[in-house]
């Protein structure tokens, strides 16, 4: 048997793992050369206050998803909160940090809603203390526009330090955490849960557009409502109108 001929074009050396204090050493060294770069970008984002993302939401909301502040968004199903929370994060107009302990977060399903690759640093942080340091660190940066945290459970102080941080950078904070009995008191200035609904697609080939059901849970001087929401693939356009709330409701 003939051997197998060479490759034309060798594969690359698979990377070596990172451990803790590299990952922490690179991740700083691209927060900075984002800061350095994205000064002006910075200065002029800053004059906009709100991420927009429908009219009805915005009305409700006072102008929008407040920039320089914490919102948690509880998953009441994984794809649903990711996207929404995709849309927010394509609209900040800068570069977003995604940090999870093992970022499942697809580039190119992101980008269907707006988020574009280009814009998008996944952050792995398999311990809870590099995913909080991560964060609060991205917050902190003028030049970062957004950033996610997908995080299971965070006490108090470590919620205020991540509104405090993005009050000092003025970026979008989300803290994207799984739907639980007791999620417990937040420092966020909103609290949302985000489930799925079903297609609008007549044709069994088809789903239609992206469809969910949107709960505000809690907001600093807003009440509560929810949201029946489609996401019009072909326009980029996030379509809202007044649901129900249900009988029971997380605070």
């Amino acid at each position: 048997m003939d051997p197998d001929p060479p490759t034309p074009y060798p594969l690359p050396p698979e990377p070596l793992p990172m451990d803790r204090a590299s990952m922490l050493a690179a991740l700083r060294a691209r927060v900075a050369r984002l800061e350095r770069a994205g000064a002006a970008t910075a200065l002029a984002r800053a004059g906009a206050g709100f991420v927009n993302l429908s009219e009805s939401l915005d009305t409700h909301l006072g102008g929008g998803l407040a920039r320089a502040g914490l919102h948690e968004i509880i998953a009441g199903d994984p794809g649903a909160a990711a996207g929404f929370c995709a849309i927010a994060l394509g609209r900040t107009a800068g570069p977003v940090l995604w940090i999870a302990p093992e970022p499942e977060a697809w580039p190119p399903g992101l980008a269907a809603y707006g988020l574009s690759p280009a814009e998008l640093v996944l952050v792995r942080a398999p311990h809870p203390t590099d995913g909080l340091w991560a964060m609060e660190e991205a917050l902190r940066c003028p030049a970062i526009a957004g950033a996610l945290l997908d995080l299971s459970d965070i006490d108090l102080t470590a919620a205020r330090r991540l509104q405090l941080a993005a009050e000092a950078g003025g970026a979008l904070g989300l803290l994207l955490r799984p739907d639980t009995d007791q999620p417990g008191p937040s420092a966020a200035l909103t609290r949302w849960k985000i489930s799925a609904l079903p297609g609008d697609s007549s044709s069994p080939h088809h789903l239609g557009d992206p469809r969910w059901h949107i709960e505000l849970l809690r907001g600093r001087g807003t009440a509560p409502r929810a949201w029946s929401a489609t996401w019009r693939t072909t326009t980029d356009q996030l379509e809202t109108e007044p649901a129900a709330l249900p009988t029971r409701r997380r605070a």
